[in-house]
């Protein structure tokens, strides 16, 4: 999940300020974790709280991005989030949002068949965005997270993707020129399928991290889901992680090392 974190650093200070390069400053006193990192680490609190289990996740997951955002009230949650989490009944909101598939990294990390990584998924994403496309990019996002760790092959992940979730018939290279100009493209089906083509393209963590913010749109989301996967197939460069973590406070950076630990001992 800490290459979530850094994806969501790095392109934080872009999402509202696009740029159509690979070649930028990958940390500046401007980036800074938002809402995308507080929601992943609340999902692997819950996941922690669960033992990783199914269990009663939903409801921890509720409580705990709840808990976490609330904790941290200064970032730029979305109107419809802040309505439901101040709502009493706190009935999802039916969201097609990739708020959805930004938050679920853990749920790739620690499950032990795709069939679970998918469940665990749904569990964590119903809550809010149970929109048939947010279940569906969360979805997308966890199972190339799973197969990454299990040791698939880029080309035939890609082929799952666009298969059974969306289509992958573009380039990079394609949609740079012209991606969210005009509008800000900030639900599933415009972006996860973005997102992942970043990792699908690079060739190094970093790679996919810059190319999630050479393309403009949601930079931070985007980037936050390319580097999730990333971090899986190459792992994360020393000296990038420790420029994350300095920039992460001390209750978040606690949940990150106590899920890495559990992580560790499985």
């Amino acid at each position: 999940m800490l290459g979530a974190i850094v994806g969501d650093i790095v392109g934080s200070r872009f999402e509202f300020d696009n740029i159509r390069t690979k070649e930028f400053e990958l940390f500046t006193d401007a980036c800074a974790f938002t809402d995308d990192t507080v929601h992943t680490l609340a999902v692997c609190q819950a996941l922690l709280d669960c033992q990783f289990s199914l269990e009663g996740l939903s409801d921890r997951a509720r409580d705990r991005i709840i808990e976490f955002t609330e904790q941290h009230p200064r970032l730029s949650y979305g109107t419809r989030f802040n309505q439901w989490r101040l709502n009493e009944g706190k009935l999802p909101y039916n969201s097609c949002g990739n708020g959805s598939a930004m938050r679920v990294s853990g749920c790739g990390l620690v499950a032990r068949t795709l069939e679970e990584a998918l469940a665990l998924s749904d569990a964590v994403t119903g809550i809010t965005h149970n929109h048939p496309d947010g279940m569906l990019g969360a979805r997308a996002v966890t199972a190339a997270i799973f197969l990454t760790q299990a040791g698939w092959e880029k080309k035939k992940i890609e082929e799952l993707i666009n298969n059974d979730y969306y289509p992958m018939n573009f380039t990079l290279e394609e949609i740079r020129p012209n991606y969210s100009r005009g509008r800000f493209l900030n639900t599933c089906s415009v972006s996860v399928p973005q997102a992942l083509k970043c990792y699908f393209e690079s060739d190094s963590f970093e790679d996919a991290v810059r190319n999630a913010v050479s393309i403009g749109g949601d930079s931070d989301t985007l980037a936050a889901i390319a580097g999730s996967v990333a971090a899986v197939a190459y792992g994360i460069p020393q000296d990038i992680a420790q420029e994350a973590e300095a920039r992460l406070d001390d209750q978040l950076k606690g949940v990150l090392h106590t899920f890495e630990a559990a992580l560790a001992c499985r």
